[in-house]
């Protein structure tokens, strides 16, 4: 039998800022269903998240996923880089 602690929730966003040392603001889009309308609207969220190497550049898609509290904003950590933005 295993032991399960908890289904940590993974979200895909983009850097929107790499301005800090070691953490980097996170664009999440999400779409959602109107209650009486049945439209669906496009809500925003930002996180902070942990970026241990800076590795992370504004443009950059990637998945975060949610860890311990490490400072009074962040809750997240990136766990990888899906896409590097391409600097033209």
């Amino acid at each position: 039998m295993t032991i399960q602690r908890g289904n940590r929730k993974e979200q895909v966003g983009v850097v929107i800022s790499d301005k800090m040392d070691k953490t980097v603001v996170v664009k999440v889009d999400n779409l959602v269903k109107h209650a009486v309308y049945k439209k669906y609207i496009k809500r925003r969220v930002t996180y902070k998240a942990h970026d241990e190497l800076n590795a992370c550049v504004a443009g950059d898609k990637v998945r975060i996923v949610e860890s311990r509290p490490m400072s009074k904003d962040k809750r997240w950590r990136v766990r990888e880089i899906l896409e590097k933005h391409v600097s033209v």
